[in-house]
């Protein structure tokens, strides 16, 4: 199982000056409310919505997201 990387995302965004929810949400044309929720670990980005975050900030997919254990997920 694959989760998003929060803090790769976060310093991958502060590099390209988004520190906010807002800012991320307007480079990526995702909802502000999903990033917030991606942001805060209540939520994980679907397929789509992870593609659209790697390719608005010019990144390899496999560097936002980590592989967590199976066990671990429940």
């Amino acid at each position: 199982m694959f989760r998003l990387n929060v803090s790769e995302l976060q310093k991958i965004a502060a590099k390209a000056k988004d520190s906010t929810g807002y800012a991320i949400s307007r480079r990526t044309g995702i909802s502000e409310s999903s990033i917030y929720r991606y942001l805060a670990g209540d939520a994980q980005p679907d397929l789509n919505s992870a593609m659209r975050i790697a390719e608005a900030y010019d990144i390899d997919l496999r560097s936002l997201m980590q592989r967590v254990p199976v066990e671990a997920a429940a």
